[in-house]
């Protein structure tokens, strides 16, 4: 309740911001527009771009707010991801994603090391990790490729194929209690979303320059 009380407070900030803002900020924007008219008639090889006159805007409280707590619950969901996986299923969220890849029809004979980390966004030094964990287990290994006798993929074993068969039922399982609240439509909406955040995330790039230093040199 009280998570839900921040949101709405955040939201109520952001609409204030957009629809109505406060006087002195309306008043100086009429000020900044009334001296760019001026200034226009007075001289116009002064009619340059007023974007670095003008101060970087302010940050919008409600909107930071509300971000933070989505990215905050982003990652408390997936440590929870984790915790349930390994208590449910008996496999980590990365051997779950990674079993789940390699039991798929185009995968069957096989996928490089660094096409499967780029596939599930994993680092391959993770990613190697994890295999040999499965390659003991029996349910992975890596062979030769078919094409390029120097080359390695990746691929279930029998063993494998029969623990993810097994293992599914019990995701499916899982599947249906975590969604239990979540209509049809919800789920779209949510993988819709989902796929929309993922997308910017992968483009976000912040200026080297301004990144603290944390030993404090």
């Amino acid at each position: 309740m009280k998570a839900d009380k921040e949101i709405e407070t955040a939201a109520a900030l952001h609409r204030r911001d957009i629809d109505g803002g406060s006087n002195s900020e309306m008043a100086g924007l009429r000020r900044t527009s009334s001296h760019h008219r001026h200034s226009s008639r007075g001289n116009d090889d002064a009619s340059h771009d007023l974007s670095t006159e003008l101060p970087p805007p302010a940050r919008n409280a409600g909107t930071d707010q509300l971000n933070n707590r989505m990215f905050f619950r982003l990652f408390q969901l997936g440590n929870e991801l984790q915790r349930q996986a390994v208590q449910q299923l008996g496999i980590t969220t990365v051997q779950w994603a990674v079993l789940g890849a390699l039991s798929q029809e185009r995968f069957s004979s096989g996928i490089p090391l660094g096409n499967l980390g780029d596939y599930l966004v994993v680092t391959r030094q993770n990613l190697d990790g994890v295999l040999k964990r499965l390659e003991r287990d029996g349910l992975v290994q890596r062979v030769t490729g078919d094409g390029d006798k120097r080359s390695r993929v990746v691929q279930l074993t029998p063993r494998g194929r029969t623990y993810w068969k097994e293992t599914l039922e019990r995701i499916y399982q899982f599947y249906d209690q975590a969604t239990c609240h979540f209509s049809f439509d919800d789920r779209v909406a949510l993988v819709h979303y989902l796929n929309a955040l993922q997308k910017d995330l992968a483009t976000v790039e912040l200026p080297k320059s301004g990144l603290p230093k944390r030993n404090g040199g």
